[in-house]
C-alpha cells in the first residue's frame, strides 16, 4: 500500500487546513485539541509523503508554498466529497444522531444560538454540532461547498436583485432583528435617542476590521464626512467585540456594536447607547442550501430552533 494512502487521510488533512487558517502551530494545535508536537509530526509526515514542504517561512511568519496550495485546493475538495458522502448516508438515519456544523459571521452575537444549544445538546446528545467564525467570503465559500450546514448571517430587511442567488438557491429563517448601536462617552447625547452623523462628526472610534458588516454600515453613513485615508476615524480596531468595548471603555474613543450584544451584556456597559436616524435594518438568520431540511437532523434543529425562538419572544 502506497505510504500516502495512510498519509493522505482526512484528519491530516484537516489538521493541514487548519494550521492554514491559523498559520500558527501552537493556536492550530489548541483548536484542535492536541499538543503542539503531534501537529508539527503530522505536518512533517504530510511533506514526507507528498515529497516537498508544504509551508516555508519568513522569520516567524509561516506562508503557503506553492505546493501547499495546490494540496489546500484538493484537501479542501476531497473534505467537501467526504462530507457530502457522509451526510448523504445520514439523511436515511435517525434524527437524533450525526453531526450538524454552524458557520457564523465574525462580528454577529450568537449568544442566543449558544443558549439554544446547551438545550438541544441535552435533549440529543447524539447530534454532534460544532461552530466556527468565518469572514463574509469564507463563509460562503463553505456554505456553497457543503463543508458547513448551516450559516449565520447579517441579512438586509430588503432584499436586492443582486441577492437573488440567495433567494433561489438558499432557505434562511429568521433569529431576530438587530440594529446598530453607539456607545459613546458623549454624555451630550441621550440614551436610547437617533442622531444623524452629523452631530457625531468629531467622533474618533475602536472600530471592527474594515470588512466587517457593521464597519460597513458606519462607513455607508458618514462616508466622507469623518473618513480619513484608511476609512473611520479609528485608531484601534478588534475583531472581537469584548475587546472592542473594552477598549472603548478604557479611552475617549467612542465605538458600535450590534444591539442584540448590547442587550445580552448592558449591565456590563457604561458607554451610553444610542442609534443613527434612518439607519438600515437587518436581521440575524440562519442560512442553508436549498434541501437542506430534507435531512431529518437538520430539519429536528431547525424546527426546535424556531420554537427555542419563539419561547424567547414571549419572555
Amino acid at each position: 500500500m502506497p505510504k500516502t494512502d495512510t498519509i493522505l487521510s482526512t484528519k491530516s488533512l484537516q489538521y493541514f487546513l487548519q494550521l492554514i487558517d491559523t498559520m500558527n502551530y501552537t493556536q492550530a494545535a489548541q483548536i484542535l485539541g492536541i499538543t503542539q508536537p503531534a501537529l508539527t509530526q503530522q505536518i512533517k509526515k504530510l511533506e514526507r509523503a507528498i515529497g516537498t514542504p508544504l509551508f516555508g517561512q519568513m522569520g516567524k511568519q509561516l506562508y503557503l508554498t506553492e505546493a501547499g496550495k495546490e494540496l489546500q485546493t484538493g484537501a479542501i475538495k476531497l473534505i467537501s466529497t467526504i462530507n457530502n458522502v457522509v451526510s448523504d448516508i445520514q439523511e436515511f438515519t435517525q434524527a437524533d444522531k450525526g453531526n450538524i456544523t454552524i458557520g457564523v459571521l465574525e462580528g454577529v452575537d450568537a449568544e442566543l444560538v449558544r443558549q439554544f444549544l446547551i438545550k438541544f445538546n441535552q435533549a440529543t446528545p447524539d447530534i454532534i454540532t460544532g461552530i466556527n467564525y468565518f469572514n463574509r467570503k469564507d463563509l460562503w465559500y463553505n456554505l456553497d461547498n457543503n463543508l458547513i450546514d448551516l450559516a449565520i448571517f447579517y441579512v438586509p430587511q430588503t432584499m436586492k436583485k443582486s441577492q437573488s442567488n440567495l433567494q433561489n438557491q438558499y432557505d434562511w429563517m429568521k433569529i431576530c432583528s438587530d440594529r446598530l448601536t453607539i456607545l459613546t462617552h458623549d454624555s451630550k447625547l441621550e440614551a436610547g435617542k437617533s442622531y444623524l452623523p452629523a452631530q457625531l462628526k468629531n467622533r474618533q472610534w475602536v472600530a471592527y476590521p474594515d470588512h466587517f458588516y457593521l464597519t460597513k454600515m458606519m462607513k455607508a453613513k458618514f462616508g466622507s464626512k469623518i473618513n480619513v485615508k484608511n476609512g473611520l476615524k479609528a485608531p484601534m480596531r478588534f475583531s472581537s467585540t469584548k475587546q472592542l468595548v473594552a477598549t472603548a471603555e478604557e479611552t475617549s474613543y467612542d465605538t458600535f456594536v450590534s444591539g442584540v450584544y448590547y442587550q445580552h451584556h448592558q449591565e456590563e456597559i457604561s458607554l451610553t447607547p444610542i442609534y443613527l436616524k434612518d439607519e438600515q435594518e437587518y436581521t440575524i438568520s440562519v442560512i442553508y442550501r436549498k434541501g437542506k431540511n430534507d435531512v431529518p437532523r437538520i430539519k429536528k434543529f431547525l424546527t426546535e430552533f424556531k420554537d427555542f425562538l419563539a419561547k424567547q419572544a414571549d419572555k
